[in-house]
């Protein structure tokens, strides 16, 4: 029985998506929104994408999608527009550009911002959007390139509530978990929160494992009693073997977590509260940058520690 009803809960989900969904559109197929828009073709819409990089496109028409040439081309009479890209200008330019998306959208369409803006930012959005007869879904998600594939991200999701529920199975499609947090903004400065936690933590992991270098213990079994350990977090239990190994993968970068952490200390001058420790991180994330890294994987900010003399990686 519970078969036959989970069956006519999927036929009803696929009805609802033929009946309010119709086209679905995606810009930005970088690391991150590559595996989304892909996980937007799994659940079976004809997905057209634009990126700026050629190869990029490609890669996406390989997988069975439509790759445009520009953004309104992408977005032309789409009801919802997954935008992932890596600034509040570049999704700018996305939408308002000369060759940009919001114009070309169907009437009453969503725009999913998933990238990491300021809450400033996402409320202004909204409200230019809204010009245009059009919602934002202020939805930044957090899970890394992995869970993007596996379309298992967190959203965090800001906006009203016709917006969320239109873009409902969009989210759905890439998340295992969406959560309503306010109107836009809300999901801007829940992941500004986010961030400052992430950044803060990869420091500290590098600085944990070079500490034991320079001690001269194991660092490879450093990382496995830390992990199974209360000082362990998700960071160090992602990167701190990565360092180790020398994997320097650029899942995300050095620059992106200084954009980040600019958010977080930007917001709190704005509301005269201090960030002793995200200013921290941010030192480290600069010294990284400083030294040639900031296109670089964010694991690289080991290398901070180890100009220091405290070499970290296994042999």
């Amino acid at each position: 029985m519970d078969n036959i009803i989970s069956f006519i809960e999927m036929k009803l989900d696929q009805t609802l998506m033929d009946q309010a969904i119709r086209r679905v559109a995606a810009v930005g197929l970088g690391a991150m929104g590559a595996p989304m828009a892909a996980r937007l073709l799994k659940a079976g819409w004809a997905v057209r994408a634009a990126d700026i990089d050629a190869a990029a496109r490609a890669r996406f028409a390989a997988a069975g999608g439509t790759a445009c040439a520009s953004a309104a081309e992408a977005a032309a009479q789409a009801d919802v527009l997954l935008v992932m890209v890596h600034t509040a200008a570049q999704a700018d330019e996305v939408l308002f550009g000369a060759a940009g998306a919001a114009p070309a959208l169907a009437p009453r369409a969503v725009v999913w911002l998933a990238s990491t803006v300021t809450p400033a930012y996402a409320r202004e959005l909204a409200a230019r959007l809204a010009g245009h007869g059009l919602s934002l879904v202020d939805g930044p998600v957090s899970g890394g390139v992995g869970k993007a594939a596996d379309g298992t991200l967190t959203v965090m999701a800001g906006g009203d509530a016709a917006a969320l529920d239109r873009a409902g199975l969009v989210m759905q499609a890439c998340a295992a978990r969406i959560y309503r947090v306010g109107e836009a903004g809300a999901g801007s400065t829940f992941k500004m929160i986010n961030q400052l936690l992430t950044a803060s933590h990869i420091a500290l992991a590098a600085e944990a494992v070079a500490l034991g270098a320079r001690a001269g213990i194991d660092p490879a079994l450093l990382v496995e009693v830390i992990r199974e350990s209360a000082g362990t977090s998700v960071q160090f239990e992602r990167r701190a073997p990565r360092m180790l190994a020398g994997d320097h993968t650029p899942h995300s970068t050095v620059h992106t977590f200084l954009k980040d952490l600019g958010i977080a200390l930007d917001a709190g001058r704005s509301l005269d509260f201090p960030l002793p420790l995200a200013a921290a991180a941010n030192q480290v994330f600069t010294m990284a940058a400083a030294l040639g890294h900031g296109r670089a994987s964010d694991t690289r900010v080991v290398s901070v520690y180890e100009s220091f003399g405290a070499p970290v990686q296994s042999h």
